[in-house]
């Protein structure tokens, strides 16, 4: 049985922004486990919000670098180690090895969590002695997590041809949005949210908003922020472009339901990117607005079904200028899309997803 059941989820970052580790946690704590996400305290963290689970911040005096993850690691595995659980679940690969060594040492059952192929992504994979690393990390823990699950079927395929694990699928949708989207603004603005990081193609978004009308919001910090305010200034777009910083998923929600058309880049740099399935894919359906999508496999698979975005082919700032100001033009286009995006919401969402996660967690009991 479940009740009484407790599972620690490990990450780094600081919990509040963490919008599908706190949809897991939730719908666990909701179906009779007690559960714990434990991430780290940042020197501009905002106090926590309440939740149904318990969160742990954990201080630690570098907050970057390979010291904050050696560090980090090392203060996890002193906290795992005393703390009352059942089972302890790693989100990526960054908190993998404390969970590993506590779960032998504790003999507790583990479960990793991969919200992608950690050592692909471009920040990793074009560092060579980064990537070493991360790999030899990769090789050693993961074939010892015979529990996981990922964010969508290519990933899980790559994890099953690397390392002969079979992980379940949980897709990173939100819960159903019932409510009308909002009606056009007198100031439409197209919006990015997600991690402002590396591989997320600013480097063609900004000058590409150069032969655009419609501003820009983007939510969201990461490795790449000062990157893009350097290119916003450089294209002369800074009362074009906004950098909003983060947002409470609450906040954010409002924020996306308001939003003239969302943005889903990635750059094909890494088979990480290339076989993502975003968040914010799922966010701009639900919000009920429509997309511009890179056509990669994940997101052209649901877009053939549901017809909720407009995919692009290549990254060029003309393409997304194109794609964009087709978006605004094009009314027909615009409404179909949209009506198709509140459509697939009915099916693309948590109600859906919940079921399989309440139905892993029950068959790592067994």
């Amino acid at each position: 049985m479940s009740q009484g059941k407790h599972i620690i989820f490990t990450v780094t970052n600081d919990l509040n922004f963490d919008q599908r580790m706190i949809r897991i946690c939730t719908s666990l704590a909701q179906n009779g486990y007690k559960t714990t996400l434990v991430g780290r305290k940042m020197p501009d963290s905002l106090p926590l919000t309440s939740r149904n689970f318990q969160q742990v911040r954990l201080f630690c005096f570098f907050s970057k670098g390979a010291l904050f993850y050696v560090e980090f690691n090392i203060r996890l595995f002193f906290w795992l180690l005393f703390q009352k659980m059942d089972i302890i679940c790693s989100i990526d690969l960054d908190t993998i090895l404390p969970c590993l060594w506590v779960s032998v040492i504790r003999k507790k059952d583990r479960v990793y969590d991969a919200h992608e192929l950690f050592c692909e992504m471009k920040e990793i994979v074009t560092r060579p002695s980064r990537y070493r690393i991360w790999k030899k990390i990769e090789c050693y823990a993961v074939p010892r997590f015979r529990h996981g699950y990922t964010v969508c079927a290519p990933i899980a395929a790559e994890f099953n041809k690397m390392y002969g694990v079979s992980y379940e699928v949980i897709r990173n949708v939100p819960r159903p949005d019932t409510s009308l989207p909002e009606p056009p603004s007198e100031t439409p603005y197209f919006i990015y949210q997600g991690a402002v990081n590396e591989g997320r193609s600013f480097e063609t978004l900004i000058p590409a908003m150069t032969q655009v009308a419609t501003p820009l919001k983007i939510f969201g910090t990461g490795n790449f922020w000062e990157q893009t305010q350097s290119l916003i200034q450089e294209y002369g777009v800074a009362d074009m472009v906004m950098l909003m910083g983060k947002r409470k998923p609450e906040e954010l929600r409002e924020e996306t339901r308001c939003a003239y058309a969302g943005i889903t880049l990635f750059e094909n740099n890494g088979i990480s990117n290339y076989l993502s399935l975003a968040n914010r894919f799922f966010d701009y359906i639900n919000a009920g607005i429509p997309q511009i999508c890179v056509n990669y496999p994940g997101y052209r698979e649901i877009n053939d079904q549901y017809g909720v975005a407009l995919m692009i082919n290549d990254l060029s700032p003309h393409t997304i200028a194109r794609a964009l100001n087709l978006l605004r033009s094009d009314r027909v286009l615009y409404e179909q899309l949209q009506h198709n995006c509140l459509k697939a919401r009915l099916t693309l969402n948590w109600e859906e997803e919940e079921k399989k996660l309440i139905h892993f967690y029950r068959s790592v009991e067994s």
